[in-house]
């Protein structure tokens, strides 16, 4: 996920920042039985996070780690709690490079220029940056993923839902809106998942001007529930905390990251989810394998749900019954490469449960100021939109604020 450098840093997180770099934790420490080969990792939040952003990157070192043959409880080391200061980073970077590390992820995006700057200080370490746009063609890579197709997934659960209770107002806490393009292709994608089963479906988009504040994003959900009537609450931000609103709130709603059902369980639909550990296994595999071959073997790594990088999380008892038919069959499509989200082909379901059907037509992708981005029948707008210059919203988008 793409962070930045917050404007204020608090007073407890700068604590927190010094415990973090006072000593690795528990699972961090290592010793004298762990394997020639050490994983370090820099986490924006804490490794004991139970769900969200770096939850999901912890889960996908570790089970990594298993599949390749290390012990997470003495070959990984991990700072954890890092903010996007550039020293910061640095210090953490020096920290791990003390313990050994041979490959070391940074998991948030204002990681990037501090892991530039030390990745050519340490030439015999790799270093992976989840989210970024930098790298170097020895030991320094970035690595994301189609998330925008599971984004639509869970807007196909969010549109069965908006049918069923009448309300066509679908809310979305974001952190970002058009200023980046990981934030607003996921706005978009799910928009148009919404829409392909309730084409009346509106999506208000709430922007909290950071990836997390749990605090905010609580407010967002508050004020696009009470103020603008949303039955449905999407979110791409860190914590749980609008699916919890949601649950309170007697609406329903999408995570993201992990599955959020047991924070939300009378609410939650399904969630956008990452398995990193895809990531991680290949990068691990290649790093312990060569070194030297990292960038060739694995370079800049963008990858969908063809590499189970991106899917979505178990549809919960809170999804109408058409829900899994219907992903299903989009999934399907997007496998197999013969249909993407941003195309000029759309999408449309019908059907009971156990008869639904999808159909295609060719319809020009739109912006909501009415500019036409692909004509009818085109092909998909291309990779380097989607991760890097998107930035309008489609049709039946508005954000609120």
């Amino acid at each position: 996920m793409k962070k930045l450098f917050s404007l204020v840093v608090t007073a407890a997180l700068a604590v927190t920042s010094l415990f973090a770099f006072a000593g690795c934790s528990s699972a961090s420490q290592g010793g004298s039985g762990a394997s020639e080969f050490k994983v370090g990792a820099i986490y924006i939040n804490s490794q004991n996070d139970t769900s969200g952003y770096t939850y999901a990157h912890h889960h996908g070192i570790t089970e990594a780690m298993k599949t390749v043959g290390l012990d997470p409880s003495k070959d990984l080391y991990i700072v954890d709690n890092v903010p996007e200061d550039d020293e910061k980073v640095k210090q953490a970077i020096d920290q791990l490079a003390g313990n050994g590390c041979d490959i070391i992820f940074g998991i948030s995006f204002g990681y990037i220029n501090a892991m530039e700057e030390k990745a050519k200080e340490y030439p015999d370490i790799i270093f992976s940056h989840a989210t970024g746009y930098l790298s170097n063609d020895k030991n320094f890579n970035n690595y994301f993923g189609r998330i925008y197709q599971a984004r639509y997934l869970a807007g196909i659960a969010a549109g069965y839902k908006s049918l069923a209770t009448g309300n066509n107002n679908i809310g979305y806490v974001s952190a970002w809106g058009t200023e980046y393009a990981e934030t607003c292709s996921g706005i978009n994608g799910f928009a148009l998942g919404a829409m392909s089963v309730n084409p009346d479906a509106k999506i208000s988009v709430y922007e909290i001007f950071t990836w997390g504040d749990q605090e905010l994003e609580r407010q967002a959900a508050e004020t696009l529930i009470d103020t603008y009537g949303c039955g449905v609450i999407a979110q791409h931000c860190d914590s749980a905390q609008p699916q919890i609103v949601a649950n309170e709130k007697g609406v329903y709603g999408c995570g993201y990251n992990s599955d959020m059902t047991a924070e939300a369980p009378d609410a939650h639909l399904t969630a956008p989810i990452w398995n990193w550990d895809a990531y991680y296994a290949t990068a691990m595999k290649a790093a312990m394998t060569d070194p030297s071959t990292f960038m060739t073997a694995v370079g800049n790594y963008y990858e969908g749900l063809n590499a189970g990088l991106v899917d979505v999380s178990a549809l919960s008892k809170n999804c109408e019954p058409e829900t899994k038919e219907a992903i299903d069959l989009a999934k399907n499509l997007m496998k197999s490469g013969e249909w993407d989200v941003f195309s000029g082909v759309k999408l449309s379901f019908s059907g009971a449960a156990g008869s639904v059907a999808v159909a295609k037509t060719d319809s020009a992708l739109i912006a909501n100021d009415g500019k036409e981005i692909v004509v009818a029948g085109g092909p998909s707008v291309d990779d380097g939109v989607i991760q890097g210059s998107m930035n309008y919203y489609v049709e039946g988008v508005t954000q609120v604020n």
